[in-house]
């Protein structure tokens, strides 16, 4: 039975698809949640598949000051004293009937995570979808100059050869949850599969980093086994660089603290992926650092 939430305005020829979550608000540090979605529908030029009511799901008028309110309402554009556009939150399945795929960006829910969360499971089970993957990350001590870590969680054992086959590390994290672990769980129940990928991403870049999400994507890819050209998120990374690097010229203190964050980074690096050479080698006496 479809949630009453959950409005499907599409029936495409889906065989056994793959679903791609991605939530503003928690883990979408650097847009890396919503902005690998965003750039995966319009590089498949996904066709809009279903939608969420918000109603039930969003806290619009709470109580406090104007600036803490402001948070929750829904936004207005006014012109000429005509309402010219009120902004609800939005969460929208897509399919990519080529990659067999169904791609859904939304806001994490403030109210009902169960009923929302069979909302999303409802719609992955009326299309024979088994796998789920979330896209999010968090600020971390990563360098921008190099590619942001990643760890990932996952519904059920079977799963973490996948993320063994793409050098990606098991989450170990215990304090507040997000609407991805939620979903998790109650994949798991369902007998459904889901697997989050996490990326930390540097803590001192503001604003959207095309650099993390194009290393977001290339996982992606690489678990789903499907091709995403990734040259525009390129160029547009090579241009956010070259702006971080002149900002650094000028600020000494934080072009000292980067380039400890980079040894840092490469020692750990190192020691993950040499494992038993390294310590033969120091046993030759030949040192590594």
């Amino acid at each position: 039975m479809t949630p009453q939430s959950l409005q499907i305005v599409a029936r495409p020829p889906l065989v056994n698809p793959r679903m791609v979550l991605g939530f503003s608000g928690w883990m979408d540090g650097a847009d890396i949640s919503t902005g690998s979605l965003g750039y995966l529908i319009e590089q498949t030029d996904a066709r809009r598949l279903a939608q969420i009511a918000p109603d039930e799901f969003y806290i619009y008028n709470f109580p406090g000051s104007m600036e803490f309110s402001a948070l929750f309402r829904p936004s207005v554009d006014l012109e000429d004293g005509l309402i010219r556009n009120l902004a609800e939150p939005t969460n929208i399945f897509f399919y990519d009937a080529d990659n067999q795929l169904i791609l859904f960006v939304g806001k994490e829910p403030n109210l009902n995570w169960h009923s929302y969360a069979d909302c999303i499971l409802g719609l992955a089970e009326q299309f024979a979808c088994r796998e789920i993957y979330f896209l999010g990350s968090f600020a971390g001590l990563v360098p921008h100059t190099r590619e942001p870590r990643f760890s990932g969680s996952v519904s059920d054992e079977t799963l973490k050869l996948a993320l063994a086959r793409y050098n990606i590390g098991l989450a170990q994290y215990s304090g507040p949850a997000g609407i991805s672990t939620y979903l998790t769980r109650a994949a798991g129940t369902r007998g459904l599969h889901m697997l989050n990928l996490v990326a930390e991403i540097p803590a001192y870049v503001q604003g959207r980093n095309p650099r993390c999400i194009e290393a977001m994507l290339k996982r992606l890819a690489a678990l789903l086994d499907i091709h995403v050209n990734l040259d525009d998120l390129r160029r547009q990374g090579d241009a956010l660089e070259k702006k971080l690097d002149k900002v650094i010229e000028d600020r000494p203190e934080l072009l000292e603290h980067i380039k400890k964050l980079e040894e840092n980074y490469d020692k750990e690096v190192f020691d993950e992926n040499l494992g038993d050479l390294k310590e033969w080698l120091q046993g030759q006496g030949i040192r590594l650092d």
